[in-house]
């Protein structure tokens, strides 16, 4: 895979670089809630533009439907972008159109543009090959050379990260480089004991990564909405919790296979409940019990780990050699119930070995929650995609970089 170091020493002034980026932030109207993602892929523009060549910045953002949509725009982020380089970041208002080519073609030597929201193009992720060609096709026409830096996007079969690469002379970006560097580390000759936590909503987005991670990790903490699948499938009454009850004899297979290879396998011993879902938008006071994990009551809803559940978590974090965390283990985004999900970042903070925070909603929640995030060993800004290198699935956006 060829480095930006090395397309730099080649010499890139007045050169036209198509920088595939992952400029993907959480917005509340126009407003970014969460610029981590702008910041990680300023080191491969400021060097690309320091050394002369006229940037040209793309990304998606959110799910529109292959059409433009002025809820899905990336004039905010272009904006933030300007501000985070200090300089004038020019913004098309197309991705292939008239105004990306004209911005493009305007560019001087060490100047910066932005261009509209990729999957404002149905060529962006379509299934058809032909279609998706003929879209890289005219993403081409505006460039000499392609930087991949859009980690959270290459897990996509998608134009601008899969087909876009082999139309151009390519390398990858200082955030991919330092990406699969870490990556590398939880898979290849990884220190132990090797913990990995995981959060999140739904216990089938993480089934592939945990049939993965039981031959692999020392030990497996499971929080979040997805553990109420698995005290569900050691019998215990979850009430109104989140459940997929169709996931039970997976969940169950994976507790015997644990059980067999020596994984340790760390459910919460307690839970906060509560009748209603907390209102996210007020952030009002919640009404919860903190009840043990087996003692839920029928009629309410475990919404973080309980208080004895911390300590056990952030108790196999703390000693172990590497570890790595994959989603909120409660309602984050309430102060009621962001308690797990502060305990798991600070055990990481205390914990000696080489921490990854696996992107996503636990990347924007170590943020949100105030941690100082150069004291972490990395957060990576790809969860999906993070998942699926653990997985061992070949990566399209990654294989596309390769010589």
């Amino acid at each position: 895979m060829k480095t930006i170091d090395e397309l730099l020493a080649e010499g890139v002034a007045g050169k036209r670089v198509f920088v595939r980026a992952d400029l993907n932030v959480p917005l509340d109207g126009t407003t970014i809630t969460d610029d981590g993602r702008i910041r990680a892929v300023l080191p491969t523009v400021k060097a690309l533009a320091d050394a002369g060549a006229r940037v040209v910045v793309a990304s998606h953002l959110g799910r529109p439907k292959g059409a433009p949509d002025p809820a899905f725009s990336l004039a905010s982020a272009a904006a933030r972008l300007g501000e985070l380089l200090g300089a004038d970041v020019q913004f098309a208002t197309d991705t292939v159109g008239d105004s990306a080519k004209a911005v493009v073609a305007g560019l001087a030597d060490g100047q910066v543009a932005v261009v509209e929201n990729l999957r404002f193009n149905a060529g962006e992720t379509s299934k058809d090959d032909a279609e998706r060609g003929a879209f890289a096709d005219q993403l081409a026409a505006l460039a000499d050379l392609y930087v991949g830096d859009g980690f959270g996007a290459v897990h996509r079969k998608h134009a601008s990260v899969y087909d876009l690469p082999a139309r151009l002379p390519h390398a990858a970006g200082y955030l991919i480089a330092k990406e699969v560097s870490v990556l590398k580390k939880l898979t290849e000759d990884v220190k132990r004991p090797y913990t990995v936590v995981l959060g999140g909503a739904k216990v089938s987005d993480k089934l592939a990564v945990i049939d993965e991670l039981l031959g692999k990790a020392d030990r497996l903490l499971i929080g979040g909405g997805m553990a109420y699948t698995f005290l569900k499938a050691k019998g215990y009454e979850v009430g109104i919790s989140l459940l997929q009850e169709d996931q039970v004899p997976k969940v169950k297979e994976y507790m015997e296979r644990a059980e067999k290879s020596g994984v340790e396998l760390v459910l919460p011993v307690d839970v906060l409940v509560s009748t209603e879902f907390p209102d996210l938008k007020t952030k009002a006071p919640a009404d919860f019990d903190t009840v043990d994990a087996d003692q839920i009551p029928a009629d309410k809803e475990g919404l973080d780990i309980g208080p004895k559940s911390r300590e056990l978590f952030a108790s196999k974090v703390t000693d172990a050699e590497t570890v790595f965390w994959n989603g909120p283990v409660g309602v984050a985004e309430h102060p009621d119930y962001a308690g797990g999900t502060t305990a798991i970042a600070q055990a990481l903070l205390d914990s000696k070995g080489f921490t990854v925070v696996g992107g996503g909603d636990s990347a924007a929640a170590v943020r949100n929650l105030g941690f100082d995030e150069s004291k972490f060993g990395h957060i990576s800004t790809g969860g999906g995609a993070s998942l699926e290198y653990l997985e061992g699935k070949t990566l399209p956006g990654l294989a596309a970089l390769e010589d």
